[in-house]
């Protein structure tokens, strides 16, 4: 059941309006370059990209960049879309929504170096045709290289900031759908750690990418929607519900009342 606190705004259209667009475009990014990212893997599983195709193949220079360059793009704009949850979350949410920004600028982070140390030292040794010689300890194997470990931590954070985002949405119809596909990839977890161990689990694991970009498309239809007015705001009860002190708040700790 919605509380009154899950249809108030995020302390009305001057502070929320910018925030919802920084979303909405973070959100939009997300979308598409998760789909750049699909795309490219399965080309890579069919053998496409020039490696052996199947998900234990290590890719080519090609294959890295087709790969990596919509992979590394993807951690920035997935940390501007919780960004703008942050900021227009019902305060009473607000603790998810920041847990949520804390774990994605760490999944950004995590991700964001691998990709940039594959794009800049591997990728192209791979390119000119010479072996990686010291740098042997880089390059990026499914299931048993390093920074193949380290990508799997930063999506396991990505999982939990997606968690943490359905959380920091107020439970009312207009949020459905999101909270939904953002459950949904935070579900992937298990099965992103589970395959440094038991590699068939990268089967239910990829279902992520069905999960997130629906995900990213549902978080765009919202932040347009709500437009700067907090999430839920449509469903509102009138002017009392847009400013709520936390002693109007039933879900504010007494302490702060």
């Amino acid at each position: 059941m919605a509380t009154r606190d899950d249809r108030e705004t995020a302390g009305g259209a001057p502070r929320g309006a910018p925030a919802a667009r920084a979303g909405a475009a973070g959100a939009l990014l997300s979308l598409l370059f998760s789909l750049a990212y699909v795309l490219a893997q399965l080309a890579e599983w069919l053998g496409w990209l020039g490696s052996g195709g199947g998900p234990h193949a290590t890719s080519t220079a090609a294959g890295l960049g087709w790969l990596l360059i919509p992979s590394l793009l993807l951690g920035p704009a997935f940390l501007l879309l919780v960004a703008g949850l942050s900021a227009v979350a019902p305060p009473a949410r607000r603790p998810y929504a920041l847990m949520s920004l804390a774990c994605a600028a760490i999944y950004a982070a995590l991700t964001g170096s691998v990709y940039f140390v594959q794009l800049t030292i591997v990728a192209p040794r791979l390119a000119a045709g010479g072996a990686l010689g010291p740098f042997e300890v880089l390059r990026f194997t499914p299931f048993v290289s390093p920074l193949y470990a380290v990508d799997i931590l930063g999506y396991a954070f990505m999982s939990l900031s997606a968690g943490f985002a359905a959380a920091a949405l107020p439970g009312v119809p207009e949020t459905r759908a999101a909270r939904l596909a953002l459950t949904a990839v935070a579900c992937v977890l298990p099965f992103l750690i589970g395959q440094m161990v038991w590699p068939v689990l990268i089967w239910p694991a990829a279902s992520w990418g069905v999960s997130f970009p629906l995900a990213a498309a549902a978080m765009v239809h919202l932040f347009l929607r709500t437009g700067g007015r907090g999430m839920g705001a449509q469903a509102s009860r009138g002017p009392a519900s847009l400013g709520m002190s936390p002693a109007a708040d039933p879900e504010a700790p007494a302490e702060i009342r």
